[in-house]
């Protein structure tokens, strides 16, 4: 076979579709693993992350929280800040724990967890 019969030979097999047909399912596994990734990792840690805003910004006296450095106590008194331009003050405020015989004075964003009181305690029979 001569080079001059080939080439009409090679543009002969060549696919109908083009790059159209192959690139629509390629988008649409993207899509999905996309949609899949924000309801299994997205939307569950917004959701947490608002919850744990609103319990800090319902913090009050009496509450036993944990701060970020795992320091556990109650909570004593609560200085709030005005809030400032782009409204971040509301987590700069301090809160003072007491925790045994010491008093510590942390910002309320620095706070991990604040402990339900409604929950009923674990109680152990022997």
């Amino acid at each position: 076979m001569s080079v001059t019969t080939v080439g009409p030979l090679l543009l002969q097999a060549a696919p109908s579709g083009g790059i159209g047909n192959s690139l629509l399912p390629l988008l649409f596994q993207f899509a999905a693993i996309g949609g899949i990734f924000y309801f299994l990792v997205i939307r569950p840690q917004q959701k947490q992350r608002k919850s744990h805003e609103d319990r800090l910004s319902a913090l009050k006296k009496g509450d036993t929280v944990v701060t970020a450095g795992g320091l556990v106590g109650e909570v004593v008194h609560i200085k709030e800040l005005t809030p400032g331009a782009g409204g971040r003050a509301a987590l700069l405020d301090h809160v003072t724990i007491r925790s045994g015989e010491s008093r510590v004075v942390v910002e309320r964003g620095r706070i991990a967890r604040v402990n339900d009181e409604t929950a009923a305690p674990v109680t152990r029979d022997r």
